[in-house]
Order: structure tokens, then C-alpha cells, then sequence
């Protein structure tokens, strides 16, 4: 299997394939000590741009499955083309916070939602539109703030990775990741540059302290800091 993607979220899950068992064949990020995490001798493949690595990622493969976890970028063509199994780890529910995590978590918060969670999905032609495999959902308290939300998003990743990984590589449906059956999902939104361009209109909102309160995530959601720069005090 290859993993695309980037940060600690993607290590983690690399050694915990390697770890299992599996085959890591490739790693795509930017730091070569993703792929070490596998093991030494893993290949380790730094592209700018996933998709005009396709003929790479093709070659690589052995078992026709690419994990993108904490991956900021899109596939495309002919990445898309290639018959390759592409799992995603998005930290969000899916269809209600598709996009950026970072928006996704500002603009959860903001709108009062009471539940946020991680998604294991199949990539398509969209963005976070693929079908879904499975979630885990937490609820958002009445005074939880942006990093508090955040960093329980990157830990259900992580949870969700773990469980589905056994049934992805094994070319099956993953169990569901909750017992009781997933509230009706609400409707679908995505959050990025264009959302976070208006983050300005919701400066009177009460929510809009707790929603902005990047704490430790500040270098990690830069669109997010760069937002909250243009809104000013």
C-alpha cells in the first residue's frame, strides 16, 4: 500500500501498518522520515504534485490500495485512472464538513454544531465526496474551543485509521465504527479559502472567541491564522 500525505497524523499511520504487517511500498510526503517510520529501505517520494507522479505510484503498488491521510492535496487525473483503491482519512463528518479540517472545525463551531468527528472514505472526482466507510463522532460541549475540537478530530483519525486499515487491505467493506447507527447526516457544506475569506461577517457571534481559539494548532492551520490576521482585534 502508499500513503500520501504529511505531519505526524501520517507517521503514525505508516508505522502502524508496518507495524501490523502490511506492506508499505511508498510513501509520498515531504519529510523523508515518513517513510522511515516503515522501516528502513521504504521508498520515499517527495512530489509536489501527487498526480504527476502517477506513473510512480502505479509501479509502486503492490496491492492496488493508497491511503491519503492529513493530505492537502487533490487527486486528479490520471492518478484517478490508474484502478488503485484510494482510502482518505478526512478529519470531519462527511457530507456537513467537507473541505479544509481547519475551516471545517471554525465554522462547526460557529454554526453551534453539536457533534464533529474523523471519516474513513473512497475518493472520487469530488472533494470529500467519495462514498463513505465509516466515522466516529464525538460531541461538541457548549464551551469547547477550535484547538479542543481539533486535536480530538486528529485522535479519531487515528482511531478510525486503525480500525478500518484490516478490512481496507483486505479489499472489504470496514465494519461500522460505532455500534448504534450514525445520526441522519446533515447537509452538505464545504469549508475553505473562500469560506474563511468571510470570517469577518461573523465577528459578532458569541461563538466567535472559542471558534478561533487555534492554541497549539496556530502553525498548523495557517489558513486559518491568516484569516484571523485580515479580521484584525
Amino acid at each position: 500500500m502508499i500513503f500520501v500525505g504529511e505531519g505526524a497524523l501520517l507517521r503514525r499511520a505508516v508505522s502502524h501498518a508496518a507495524a501490523g504487517g502490511h506492506r508499505v511500498d511508498l510513501v509520498c510526503s515531504s519529510d523523508p522520515l515518513d517513510a522511515a517510520a516503515a522501516g528502513p529501505g521504504t521508498a520515499h517520494l517527495a512530489a509536489a504534485d501527487v498526480n504527476a507522479a502517477a506513473a510512480d505510484l502505479a509501479a509502486a503498488c503492490t496491492d492496488g490500495v493508497v491511503w491519503s491521510v492529513n493530505n492537502r492535496q487533490v487527486f486528479r487525473a490520471p492518478v484517478l485512472s490508474l484502478g488503485l483503491r484510494i482510502v482518505n482519512v478526512h478529519n470531519g463528518l462527511l457530507p456537513q464538513h467537507r473541505g479544509l479540517p481547519s475551516a471545517a472545525v471554525v465554522f462547526a463551531l460557529l454554526h453551534g454544531d453539536t457533534e464533529y468527528g474523523a471519516t474513513v472514505h473512497e475518493v472520487d472526482a469530488g472533494i470529500d465526496t467519495g462514498p463513505v466507510l465509516a466515522e466516529q463522532r464525538f460531541p461538541i460541549g457548549p464551551a469547547d474551543r477550535f484547538h479542543e475540537v481539533m486535536l480530538r478530530g486528529v485522535r479519531a483519525c487515528q482511531a478510525l485509521f486503525e480500525q478500518t486499515l484490516p478490512a481496507v487491505a483486505a479489499g472489504e467493506r470496514p465494519p461500522a465504527a460505532r455500534p448504534n447507527p450514525p445520526a441522519a447526516a446533515g447537509p452538505g457544506a464545504y469549508y475553505g479559502r473562500r469560506a474563511l475569506a468571510r470570517l469577518g461577517e461573523h465577528r459578532g457571534s458569541p461563538s466567535f472567541a472559542r471558534a478561533t481559539d487555534l492554541g497549539p494548532f496556530a502553525v498548523h492551520a495557517p489558513e486559518v491564522a491568516e484569516a484571523l490576521h485580515r479580521v484584525g482585534p
